[in-house]
């Protein structure tokens, strides 16, 4: 019986501790995954169109998580709070940015992680929240879906109802235009003709007036080397003539001064009695004029005889 109950208790003891290893394995796994592990929350201000629980999450194109769930923001609907399980060493920043992208044309949607540079604090350091709240951008394909609606909304503007009455009667003026253009074809074809007929004119008459000046260019050049020579002729003669003059000045340069000296002083005097001789001989022609023979002989002219 002692052999049986030894058995017994060897067998509860060995049960026991596999049990308790194999809980000491699965918590020591447990936690050395959770360590391994960061959660992360962003907080999109745009639709999420095609992303959902398990999405890839990368970091410039280098998968490092997934979406663990998405949510509504309960104080607004328009904001979607998605949380993020990364690896715990990746160096998310400050200034890491996320955003909605695709993996290829046809790929699911994905969150892009962006920036981080290498000055930046890291994020799990810097937030003191539970967890921290990465900051979002715009994504391409919200720009590409905003652009569309605007397009979409001056379209509609564009088609409305005026604006296509407007362009059905412009293209009515048009055909109206062009059935009177084709009514007189035949006076523009008068016009076109009359038109060529002139351009040729122009152009014989633009040969005329340059073969007019080629002539007269020859001439000139034929002429010149003779005008240059009279020219310099005529200047040697004034070079000459100056020559002359500054000699005849300065050979009586002394009979000038004297002149100017002497004879200016005498020319005030001499015009003086110059200007008194006119004023006696004006006097003497106004008694001529007046009574010439009382002047002449010094007594009154004959009276004429009146008959009674």
């Amino acid at each position: 019986m002692e052999t049986k109950a030894n058995y017994v208790l060897i067998g509860a003891f060995t049960i026991i501790v596999t049990l308790f290893l194999l809980l000491f394995a699965l918590w020591a796994a447990k936690y050395s995954s959770e360590k391994s592990w960061q959660n992360y929350a962003v907080i999109f201000n745009e639709p999420v169109t095609g992303l959902s629980e398990g999405s890839a999450v990368q970091y410039n194109g280098i998968s490092i998580g997934t979406v663990q769930s998405l949510r509504l923001a309960p104080d607004d609907p328009r904001r979607v709070f998605a949380q993020l399980r990364v690896q715990a060493d990746t160096p998310i920043k400050t200034d890491t940015r996320a955003k909605m992208s695709i993996t290829g044309i046809t790929g699911s949607p994905i969150i892009q992680l962006t920036g981080g540079s290498p000055g930046a604090p890291l994020l799990v350091e810097a937030d003191n929240r539970e967890i921290p709240v990465i900051e979002t951008e715009p994504s391409a394909l919200q720009n590409i879906a905003d652009t569309a609606n605007r397009l979409v909304a001056r379209l509609d503007q564009v088609l409305s109802e005026d604006n296509v009455e407007n362009v059905a009667k412009t293209l009515q003026n048009i055909e109206s235009m062009t059935g009177a253009i084709a009514d007189q074809r035949e006076d523009l074809r008068a016009l076109i003709a009359n038109a060529r007929r002139s351009s040729e004119q122009l152009e014989a008459t633009l040969a005329t007036t340059r073969g007019a000046m080629e002539s007269l260019d020859r001439e000139l050049v034929d002429k010149l080397p003779g005008l240059v020579s009279r020219l310099e002729s005529t200047l040697a003669n004034l070079d000459a003539t100056a020559d002359n003059a500054n000699g005849i000045l300065s050979e009586n340069r002394a009979a000038i001064g004297s002149f100017a000296n002497d004879g200016l002083a005498q020319l005030g005097p001499t015009l003086g009695e110059l200007r008194g001789l006119v004023r006696d001989l004006r006097r003497i022609s106004d008694r001529l004029d007046s009574n010439p023979t009382r002047y002449l002989l010094g007594r009154d002219a004959p009276k004429e005889f009146d008959p009674e």
